[in-house]
């Protein structure tokens, strides 16, 4: 039966349809309601924050570098103010276009302009890269007026890392650059270390204090527009700068032997025989620290890399040579801790016959009868070959290891390389096979399977030279260290010192070592090593890889050791070439002034100094690459030399180890900070001669 609809049941069901409907309607408002107020009320603080978030811009301030200072508080690293430009390769809209119109401000040659894009091209996207720093203010200007256009690009002005000596320190201090992602997600993904204008310790003492120089990031809270251009600043808080570092490094004398090694391949090291403190830890040829700072160009390192003589490679810790005739003293002394007699002597007569072999002596006409003394002073091998024969290297090589060679000291660098020490359990160990006859007779004059670092033979010559555990130290503590003795029996390191300065001031083989100076004399040990049969070289002349290389090992004064020296000159065709050095250095402690003069005699010689002879070297490289170099700025490194000659004749130094550690002046704010600028930081101005204001 068909349902039949009626006014009265069509008013109803309009009225169940709309009263549906509302409910609906309804529901959904109070939703929306509840909802808006969950927002307003329960989620205010959320949204209020991203609101500010687009209207405000929070920036790090990258924190200023903690200075690294030497022994008399003078810095070897510091910070100096400068305007800069980076980019952020993942904000580029049009990579090509921005580094074009970078390329026309900032007047970037074509080998800048291809090392930029190489640098983008090879970046971690996010990390900032340095287009160019140490920029006048006209150009960086320039580039501030034009970020509209210039999406990622960052100008700024704050602070670059300074080192007044350049390549005297290169090895030592190292030097800092920007984060790669390797390093960036090793911290965590830290976004200090993303920050434009953030660079971190990448080589030496920069990256084993990292943490300590680094210091506090600081921020700031500017108010910006959609575009982020910013309107004003809101607040600022100050970055704390990183903590200072005393070395005992003696930073006159460490410029002075850097360019003291002049045109030879070698290092210099000094050591404070009272309190073990390094006071020069020089290698040369180095690298100007300075330039990787700032983002070397593929010119300079391809000059490096090509250099035969290895300018990257850290000599002290990290160069390995036979040590020569310069352990001869050593031998002696474990031969008198043995119970041979100082008064024992052997014939000469030009060589020695170990088992079917004849070992011949430097000298083939022989010395006659020689004694300890003569052994050392005349260096004669025919001496040490026969007393070693009868003694055993079970004799000599545990004195080796007292006196410092084949030991790592405890110094905070990243790595040493500390050589060998041979003996016939060593061999065995090594080779499974027995030790030899002629094994002895190689070590006992330093060849064979003997290898040391420089630092070890200054070590060893302090040792020699006092008769205590010296110990190096290259941080400066408060209070004087305590060696312990080494127990060398009787008048052993009288003899030592008596044969030694034989060497130098009697009828011995380093009588040019002798110092230019009234009442202190200097005791020494002239050694030449090996580096090939001399079916292949002659070892004195032909090419410069094969020539022999060039040791000595000093203290002074002889009679009461203060300084210990060694000097290794790599391929310098023997010993001729390390004496010299190793005098003129140690009459530097005594007396700058004659030093310096000799200094500057050389140096007008070899084409100006170290400094100078980079720079030259940089601009044949850069000639040939089609680069144009542009002249030294007045602030240059070689106006900072000539600044160390002038403090060095103004009066000797103090020698003695400081108590305390000396803090840096503060670096203060100067100035406005324009509002191009996307990472504000304080900043200092500089005089020519290095010191900040």
């Amino acid at each position: 039966m068909r349902h039949k609809f009626t006014p009265s049941s069509l008013a109803q069901s309009f009225e169940r349809r709309s009263f549906l409907v509302g409910g609906i309607q309804g529901g959904i408002g109070l939703l929306l309601a509840a909802r808006m107020g969950y927002i307003a009320v329960a989620e205010n603080e959320r949204y209020r924050l991203e609101a500010e978030s687009n209207r405000v811009n929070l920036t790090l301030i990258p924190p200023r570098r903690g200075w690294i200072l030497d022994r008399n508080g003078a810095p070897l690293a510091s910070n100096q103010a400068e305007f800069r430009i980076d980019i952020i390769p993942e904000r580029l809209e049009d990579p090509a276009a921005t580094i074009e119109i970078l390329s026309e401000l900032l007047a970037l040659d074509p080998v800048e302009k291809t090392d930029l894009i190489d640098k983008v091209n090879a970046s971690s996207r996010f990390a900032a890269v340095q287009v160019a720093s140490g920029i006048n203010y006209d150009r960086f200007a320039a580039v501030s007026v034009r970020l509209p256009e210039l999406h990622g690009v960052i100008p700024q002005r704050g602070f670059s890392r300074f080192y007044p000596t350049g390549p005297a320190v290169g090895h030592l201090i190292g030097f800092v650059g920007t984060a790669n992602k390797e390093e960036w997600e090793e911290a965590e993904r830290n976004p200090l270390l993303v920050t434009p204008g953030f660079k971190l310790g990448k080589d030496g003492l920069e990256k084993q204090f990292e943490q300590v120089l680094r210091g506090t990031p600081g921020a700031r809270r500017a108010e910006v527009t959609a575009g982020g251009r910013i309107v004003r600043d809101l607040e600022t808080r100050e970055d704390v700068q990183g903590q200072p570092i005393q070395l005992t490094i003696d930073g006159p004398l460490q410029d002075y032997a850097a360019r003291r090694i002049g045109l030879e391949s070698g290092s210099v090291v000094v050591i404070d025989c009272l309190t073990g403190d390094l006071m020069c830890m020089a290698s040369m040829p180095s690298f100007d620290p300075n330039s990787f700072s700032d983002g070397i160009g593929r010119v300079e390192y391809k000059m490096l890399s090509e250099n035969e003589r290895i300018p990257l490679r850290n000599k002290v810790l990290k160069g390995l040579y036979p040590p020569g005739s310069t352990v001869k003293p050593m031998v002696a002394m474990a031969f008198l801790e043995a119970g041979l007699s100082p008064t024992a002597s052997v014939g000469c007569g030009g060589g020695l016959r170990v088992g079917n072999r004849v070992f011949h002596c430097w000298n083939r006409r022989g010395h006659g009868s020689v004694d300890m003394a003569k052994g050392i002073y005349q260096s004669c091998d025919v001496y040490f070959y026969h007393f070693a024969q009868q003694l055993g290297m079970d004799v000599i090589a545990p004195m080796a290891k007292r006196l410092g060679m084949g030991q790592e000291f405890p110094l905070p660098v990243a790595s040493q390389f500390y050589g060998t020490v041979p003996d016939p359990a060593w061999k065995l160990r090594k080779y499974e096979r027995e030790w030899q006859a002629f094994d002895t007779v190689n070590a006992t004059i330093g060849q064979g399977y003997m290898l040391a670092n420089p630092l070890q033979l200054a070590v060893m010559a302090a040792r020699l030279a006092t008769g205590n555990q010296v110990m190096p130290r290259l941080l400066m503590t408060k209070g004087r260290p305590q060696f312990n003795s080494m127990n060398f029996h009787g008048d052993h390191v009288q003899v030592m010192q008596k044969a030694m300065s034989d060497v130098v001031n009697g009828p011995g083989t380093a009588g040019r070592a002798r110092l230019p100076l009234d009442n202190i004399l200097m005791a020494g040990k002239t050694g030449t090593a090996q580096v090939v049969s001399l079916s292949v070289a002659s070892g004195k002349s032909g090419p410069w890889k094969y020539r022999d290389h060039g040791l000595f090992i000093s203290f002074a004064p002889f009679d009461n050791p203060r300084y210990a020296c060694a000097v290794v000159i790599e391929h310098g065709g023997g010993s001729g070439a390390a004496y010299p050095i190793a005098r003129d250095v140690m009459t530097f402690l005594f007396d700058p002034t004659k030093a310096l003069d000799a200094l500057h005699q050389l140096e007008a010689q070899w084409g100006g100094t170290a400094q100078e002879r980079l720079a030259a070297t940089y601009a044949r490289y850069a000639a040939a690459a089609g680069v144009e170099v542009p002249p030294p700025a007045p602030t240059d490194l070689v106006a900072m030399a000539r600044q160390v000659d002038a403090e060095a004749r103004a009066g000797p130094q103090p020698r003695a180890a400081a108590t305390a550690a000396v803090a840096p002046p503060p670096e203060p704010e100067s100035g406005p900070i324009p509002a191009a600028t996307a990472t504000p930081v304080a900043v200092t101005t500089r005089r020519t001669d290095g010191a900040v204001q």
